[in-house]
């Protein structure tokens, strides 16, 4: 099973040779040209380190470290699943679909028992206010709902319809973001809360985002760990999984229910537009060297944690936006990878 795994992780064989070599060439020159580069910025860069060390004195930094490195862990775990059932893509969908829930959540501060229909009994009207007002001061729960729910609709209209997986994440997600688009501008515009959810803002996370996020990690991480041979064997070969007894629904489901809680999770971090690179760029770029399901599952881990706390650094030192300097540390990643993958074919 290991070896059928290795053999769908290898790429292709070349006959000629002649486009994979120009490849390794360009990565290699471009590999040499940061290097050059680093080595002459040598003095910046310890300085940016020793700068960034007296920040992590600071209490909201602290937090936003546990928090940014448990989910960078769950995205690298997962995306290593969701990159070989070619569903790479549903991050992206469901952070769209967590937009517009957003947006509708925090909407539902402008709702007074005045605007509520007159046959309501009046405390009736007060209580749905009141419920409304609650929500959009903490909209993450109603979010985390509304994501997991589309996730599992996500599955089924895959699964029981003529629609492929990535045309019904087109349709979910486009609709979800043009919901969210509209809502927007028909209440307060583009404020600044929406605009943290969309570009990320880990910096400014509440107490209580910081909780929720801590323990919905510690959910995923959990579940991932105690039900990992399982979600091995859907992941690599379903069909062969539903002959031997494995639940193949069940554990499709659970991975569509981590999704959905890591993706809600990593909103406040990487933004709405951005946590599918969490996802799926730590798994990318251990394929180009390692070749087995726990190989490349280590070492994206490794791999996503290490940028995200090099992307917290650059963001720190250097005032750049957190979810923008995670995934530019990424790409760079993922050009070394590249490079010594092409050097081993």
């Amino acid at each position: 099973m290991g070896d059928l795994l290795q053999r769908a992780l290898t790429k292709r064989p070349n006959p000629d040779g002649k486009p994979r070599r120009a490849s390794a060439v360009a990565l290699w020159a471009l590999l040499v040209l940061m290097l050059v580069w680093g080595a002459f910025h040598l003095k910046d860069i310890g300085g940016a380190f020793s700068q960034f060390a007296t920040y992590l004195q600071y209490k909201f930094i602290q937090r936003a470290l546990v928090v940014g490195a448990l989910v960078s862990l769950c995205a690298s775990l997962l995306g290593v699943t969701l990159v070989l059932k070619r569903y790479s893509m549903i991050g992206d969908g469901l952070s769209h679909v967590g937009f517009g829930a957003l947006t509708i959540a925090m909407s539902l501060g402008f709702v007074t028992a005045a605007d509520l229909p007159a046959f309501l009994p009046e405390g009736m009207r007060g209580g749905i206010a009141a419920l409304c007002g609650s929500i959009a001061e903490s909209p993450l729960p109603f979010t985390l709902v509304i994501v997991v729910l589309c996730a599992f609709l996500l599955l089924r209209v895959s699964e029981r319809s003529r629609m492929r997986g990535d045309s019904a994440i087109a349709l979910i997600s486009t609709s979800a973001l043009a919901t969210g688009v509209i809502v927007t501008s028909m209440t307060s515009g583009m404020n600044v809360d929406v605009y943290n959810y969309m570009f990320g803002s880990i910096l400014a996370m509440s107490a209580s985002d910081v909780w929720l996020s801590a323990i919905l990690s510690a959910v995923v991480l959990v579940l991932f760990v105690l039900f990992y041979p399982r979600i091995f064997a859907v992941t690599f070969d379903e069909p062969f999984a539903r002959a031997t007894g494995v639940k193949a629904g069940t554990y499709n489901l659970l991975i569509a229910l981590l999704t959905a809680l890591t993706v809600v999770v990593g909103m406040r971090m990487m933004g709405t537009l951005l946590i599918s690179s969490l996802i799926i760029f730590p798994a990318l770029s251990s394929m180009r060297v390692f070749s087995r399901f726990r190989s490349v599952t280590i070492s994206s881990a490794i791999i996503s944690v290490s940028c995200f706390f090099v992307g917290m650094m650059l963001s720190c030192v250097y005032s750049l936006p957190t979810g923008a300097g995670i995934v530019a540390v990424n790409l760079f990643v993922f050009i070394v990878f590249s490079a010594i993958g092409a050097v081993k074919q």
